[in-house]
């Protein structure tokens, strides 16, 4: 999920705790809310360096409980010399490191959950495996959490300036009880969301396309509707792809899938797929296609993700590319960002 809905969720969080937040409380929630997107700088280092490191280093286990860590000597540090220039005078309650702990984990904890639900998921045990965990609930830029997000945000804010106009006096921390009904709400969007996710694979998975079953469905999240689903589907020969809407009375009809043929076996085919670059790429893409290419001098290997669509530019979009001699000998192999200029 991008950072502006990272921002907002963590503000959300502080306005809803705000009785219980000792001192720099939201500013730990927010810091702690973006800075597991640090490994997205990654991206600079081209596509080798954001397949290796993003939604890794810091998404997993063992990089948010150092990045918790991190923050909270940071901020705990920064209360203390604080306190002392001050000498104490205001007798504010002093931060402890525990409490900077548990604050600046729950806003690493939530952030990461928001990113299982939405993108490309994230590697819980990286270094240890490289597997993925993805929910597939909502795409990474969802209309509908920023909305509720900033009604949730702005409303309390509308109703103290007409408060202040009539000469009414706010009662009680203003926005808490907003900030509560605006995380009740996400809940409920996100339970929502998993039953016509699961709805959409099912659907998928009970289909036969052009007369060959499924051996995997993929269902993934429009931007804008939530009862709009793309499938994406691998049987023996090929990959389909098919949009799909829960919407009463709408019609499935599997044989209208768009089809791309899988390549047949063969010696170069499998050189390709057996460069390191390959198996990293093999070990992220969810429905791999490879395209086999003869040329002069030898064969081009590529190897793409099917969850993506054909116009997707997000920096996600990885492909890999193996140039082989006439001998089968791996000339070349490097991956690429969709969105660079040469494809």
């Amino acid at each position: 999920m991008e950072i502006l809905t990272h921002a907002l969720i963590a503000l959300i969080l502080a306005r809803a705790g705000q009785k219980s937040l000792l001192r720099y409380g939201a500013t730990m929630l927010v810091v702690s809310g973006i800075a597991v997107d640090l490994d997205f700088l990654s991206y600079f280092g081209g596509p080798s360096a954001y397949l290796r490191f993003h939604r890794g280093v810091l998404h997993s286990v063992l990089g948010s409980v150092v990045l918790v860590c991190v923050l909270a000597v940071v901020f705990w540090a920064v209360a203390r010399r604080r306190a002392a220039v001050k000498n104490s005078a205001l007798n504010l309650p002093h931060l402890s490191f525990v409490s900077a702990v548990v604050v600046c984990g729950v806003g690493v904890v939530v952030h990461v959950f928001f990113d299982l639900a939405s993108g490309i998921g994230v590697r819980l045990l990286w270094p240890f495996r490289e597997k993925w965990t993805e929910w597939d609930l909502v795409s990474a830029l969802d209309p509908w959490i920023l909305v509720v997000l900033v009604l949730g945000l702005a409303l309390p804010e509308v109703l103290r300036l007409v408060s202040e106009e009539i000469g009414e006096r706010a009662r009680g921390p203003r926005g808490r009880v907003a900030a509560i009904v605006t995380l009740l709400l996400l809940l409920i969007y996100f339970g929502a969301r998993a039953g016509l996710h699961s709805r959409a694979v099912d659907e998928l998975n009970a289909r036969e396309y052009h007369g060959a079953p499924a051996l995997s469905a993929g269902a993934f999240p429009s931007s804008i509707s939530p009862l709009a689903w793309r499938g994406v589907v691998s049987t023996d020969n090929d990959i389909e792809v098919i949009e799909i809407s829960l919407a009463p009375g709408s019609g499935f009809d599997p044989d209208r899938a768009a089809r791309r043929y899988k390549p047949e076996e063969s010696a170069a085919l499998e050189a390709g797929q057996n460069t390191a670059a390959a198996k990293t790429f093999l070990g992220y893409a969810r429905f791999p296609l490879a395209n086999l290419e003869r040329e002069d001098e030898g064969y081009q290997v590529t190897l793409r993700d099917m969850r993506f669509a054909d116009d997707d530019r997000s920096a996600d979009n990885i492909y890999v590319r193996v140039e082989l001699g006439a001998d089968l000998r791996v000339m070349s192999e490097e991956f690429r960002y969709a969105n660079s200029a040469e494809h």
